[in-house]
């Protein structure tokens, strides 16, 4: 598979054509899924640039990195979210051209004839603008979103969001894209994004871009900043290195040795701040006797609830019905961080 680093920064297809004023097709939307994500290695695309500011819920720097130099599999992200938001995107897009009385139409991975590292594959090409007096062309951008996230749309797009639609209108010359999101499936929003707006953040996406893209060419990895999202971080080294065996010498590693310093210390800080709530909630429980309820100044103070889970007793469902046990329940392989008690009193001295 030919990665960036075999292709090179300029590697737009000869018959590629324009599809927006500033920028060309290079896959069209009906593209084996394959061939667009290996085409979108040769390129940073709106995603990408959420990721590489630290402000997406999916990836950072390094990641992209990766990703680009096919370290990571050209397929890494099957979540159910992602699956679904692909599923709605067209019912989505349909009903926005319906409210807004307009014609879009899928286009493909478009870059941008300038800056062919400069990519993005728009959700839908607007035909008629409903904006303009004239058939204006521009771009919609679909989202699906949690009802959880309903709070960062309050006043307009999120950051990440926004990141995306300004890099798309870059790419393809527009001066707007608009933006149709839907929360927790059932309530649509509508947005607009323009680029007289943020012209100082459009540039400074450009230079983002280009430097990312540059150490990408150049075989050299990011450097993140110490408050990069640690799940992101152990999502995308468990990605790396699916499987491990062996050691590593560490003895010249400063790092890691701050590391577990850093790790033991939250640790002890985790368990004397758990003790000390188990401490209080023996005395809470210990104040109410043989009463489930305290009151404080005629209102509840606090109460002792009975609750009840369900329970699954293994060995007796292997013992009665052993293939129902071999049909649900099943290992699952995980991993954690084991350290020596030695290495543990050593470095909490």
């Amino acid at each position: 598979m030919t990665t960036v680093a075999q292709a090179g920064a300029n590697t737009a297809p000869a018959a590629s054509r324009r599809v927006t004023p500033t920028g060309r097709l290079i896959l069209p939307a009906d593209a084996d899924r394959a061939d667009w994500l290996t085409a979108r290695r040769q390129g940073l695309g709106s995603s990408d640039l959420a990721a590489i500011l630290g402000i997406s819920r999916y990836g950072n720097a390094l990641s992209v990195y990766h990703d680009k130099t096919g370290g990571l599999p050209l397929e890494n992200d099957d979540s159910e979210p992602a699956l679904w938001g692909r599923a709605i995107e067209d019912t989505v897009a349909r009903e926005w051209a319906r409210r807004n009385r307009s014609v879009v139409w899928r286009v493909g991975l478009v870059a941008n004839v300038d800056r062919p590292w400069q990519m993005c594959t728009l959700d839908r090409r607007v035909l008629e603008c409903p904006l303009a007096t004239e058939r204006e062309r521009c771009a919609v951008e679909i989202k699906c979103r949690d009802k959880m996230k309903a709070p960062m749309w309050r006043k307009g797009c999120p950051d990440d969001v926004l990141a995306q639609t300004l890099w798309q209108a870059d790419v393809c010359g527009y001066d707007h894209v608009h933006v149709g999101v839907l929360i927790g499936g059932n309530d649509y929003r509508q947005f607009v994004v323009r680029t007289a707006d943020h012209q100082q953040l459009i540039a400074d996406l450009r230079a983002a871009g280009e430097r990312a893209w540059r150490q990408i060419v150049d075989r050299r990895p990011p450097v993140l900043p110490h408050d990069a999202d640690p799940d992101v971080l152990l999502n995308l080294y468990e990605q790396l290195h699916p499987a491990r065996a062996g050691a590593v010498d560490v003895t010249r590693e400063g790092d890691a040795q701050d590391a577990m310093a850093d790790y033991l210390a939250a640790g002890n800080t985790i368990r004397d701040e758990k003790k000390r709530q188990d401490t209080a909630k023996a005395k809470l429980i210990g104040a109410l006797g043989n009463a489930d309820m305290a009151v404080l100044l005629e209102r509840t103070f606090y109460s002792y609830d009975e609750q009840s889970r369900e329970y699954v007793d293994t060995e007796r469902l292997a013992e009665r019905w052993p293939d129902a046990y071999a049909d649900c329940v099943e290992d699952r392989v995980s991993r954690r961080l084991n350290i020596p008690r030695a290495i543990r009193e050593e470095h909490t001295l």
